[in-house]
């Protein structure tokens, strides 16, 4: 069969790396689109996708923007699948472009998500896809609204730990980034700004305020974007290491001694790689972090203060869980 996986946000490329690697060596032919966004392209290159750039990139954090970049990027995924036809089944985790595009164009469609409040999102990627993956820890009514409740697929534990399961760290990413080894090693998150469903968060700058300036710390930030680097050196205190180019992220988590981070796939990959993680989200709960709460998997962080800066043993494999990423080739498949 021919697949297309379009990438719009910097995990995928993770996510799907397995995916792919394995329909491939199943003889499956695999088309891959990638969205150049803050780090996305990066990190899919870094992970040997080789992917075809479909813009326009992000658009900003205004509907009117939004809508417009949907738009265009949806007419360029139909002109690409027209081009490389035919394709049998089209995957994205939350792409709403490729749902439009292979809705346009009759593809059957598998959508994967892990948070179930992204509306806007999901009233086009689910309500549009055939099947969609989600975790066992989100209720399937909350998908109801979205027409999708019959469609799930739910998957057991954290996307990250299938994509994860044959990851070892690399610890010649500290010294590429200039880390001391003797300081206390905090890998930081930024808030999603430009995205609709997250609230101006507070706790961020106070929290780069304090490790900034511990001479016993070093933070490395990871932007989510270009504009969101620039304001963050432009505070940037001496402990501070804001890494100028897509970094490998997931040997930093595994080798830190805490992440700090406002988003949601950075919590899971130090949940899944046994890293001890607050969260500074303060958009609405879903059904992962309000499971991994409960577990104590996952700290809320309400001041920046409560942050335990020690040292940890990284000598073992910590709280891994690694499953088995056939699990999704499986899923995705048994969807036609």
């Amino acid at each position: 069969m021919r697949l297309w996986f379009d990438l719009t946000a910097a995990a995928h490329p993770l996510v799907f790396r397995p995916v792919i690697e394995r329909l491939r060596a199943q003889g499956h032919d695999v088309l891959i689109t990638v969205r150049d966004y803050g780090p996305t392209l990066g990190v899919t290159q870094r992970m040997g996708l080789d992917a075809v750039v479909l813009g326009p990139g992000h658009a900003g954090a205004s509907r009117a923007a939004k809508a417009r970049a949907l738009g265009a990027r949806t007419r360029n995924a139909v002109r690409f699948a027209r081009a490389h036809g035919p394709i049998d089944l089209a995957v994205a985790h939350g792409s709403n472009d490729l749902a439009l595009a292979a809705a346009l164009l009759r593809i059957p469609a598998v959508n994967a998500t892990d948070y179930e409040w992204a509306g806007a999102q999901h009233h086009i990627g689910c309500r549009l896809a055939r099947r969609v993956l989600v975790p066992d820890s989100i209720p399937a009514e909350r998908f109801r609204t979205y027409g999708a409740e019959r469609k799930l697929s739910p998957y057991a534990g954290l996307k990250e730990e299938y994509y994860l399961a044959d990851f070892e760290a690399d610890p010649s990413v500290l010294d590429a980034l200039g880390v001391d080894r003797e300081r206390v090693l905090v890998v930081v998150r930024p808030p999603p700004a430009v995205s609709m469903y997250h609230k101006p968060n507070e706790l961020f700058p106070r929290l780069l305020e304090r490790l900034g300036h511990r001479d016993d710390v070093h933070a490395v930030v990871i932007p989510r974007v270009a504009e969101q680097r620039e304001e963050i050196v432009a505070h940037a205190g001496p402990s501070l290491i804001v890494p100028a180019q897509a970094v490998d992220a997931q040997s930093l988590i595994a080798l830190a001694d805490l992440v700090v981070s406002a988003g949601g796939t950075m919590n899971r990959e130090a949940v899944a790689l046994g890293t001890p993680v607050y969260t500074l989200f303060s958009g609405v709960l879903g059904g992962v972090d309000e499971r991994l709460i409960a577990e104590r998997r996952l700290v809320p962080l309400s001041d920046p203060e409560a942050v335990e800066l020690v040292r940890r043993d990284r000598s073992g494999d910590g709280d891994r869980v690694r499953r088995d990423p056939q699990d999704w080739v499986d899923r995705i498949l048994g969807s036609l």
